[in-house]
């Protein structure tokens, strides 16, 4: 049996799940309501404060399926309890960060601005202090969204491996490579 599969999920106080007929799983919290569609095949039970998710045989299929499903609807409580957040810094000389609502203005060494739409569902600071790297903020209760827009944002100018420029993960360890060495005399 699957190890995250069969790992019941603790409902907190709050927190209401409900499955509809079709095998959508609903999940209202304090921070707000997420959905997700559910294969068929897969049973979601609710016992006291736990929630689990069961695969009806042992095909690949259903194995595959079991462990999938169960991280998914584990990051929706989680998302709906206490939220995720995602810190991204900005390192190199001129590059610069603000936000109006949620459109983000990215200057990053570019001859133009990065204007970026953010969804309304994630919200966005930044902060520019004297002697530190700009810092990007982002909150949200959906995991896989604020992962997808952290990425998109990162892709814009990603870390290079000689100097460390670029848009890194607040506590990421950069792999760093040895520069030309001076010739020989």
């Amino acid at each position: 049996m699957s190890r995250i599969g069969k790992a019941p999920i603790a409902l907190t106080s709050g927190v209401t799940v409900t499955v509809s007929a079709d095998n959508v799983v609903t999940v209202k919290g304090p921070k707000g309501e997420l959905q997700q569609e559910v294969d068929r095949d897969i049973i979601i039970e609710q016992e006291g404060g736990e929630l689990l998710v069961k695969r009806p045989s042992d095909q690949k299929r259903h194995k595959a399926l079991h462990g999938l499903y169960r991280s998914l609807i584990n990051n929706m409580v989680v998302g709906v309890t206490t939220g995720y957040k995602i810190e991204q810094e900005l390192v190199g000389v001129g590059y610069r960060a603000t936000n109006t609502g949620n459109t983000l203005d990215l200057v990053l060494g570019y001859s133009h601005h990065y204007v970026f739409q953010l969804p309304q569902e994630i919200k966005v600071s930044t902060t520019a202090e004297k002697g530190k790297n700009p810092t990007i903020i982002l909150e949200s209760n959906d995991k896989q969204l604020i992962g997808q827009v952290a990425a998109k944002i990162r892709s814009l100018r990603t870390p290079e491996p000689y100097k460390g420029k670029g848009i890194k993960f607040v506590g990421e360890i950069l792999r760093r490579k040895a520069g030309k060495s001076a010739s020989k005399k």
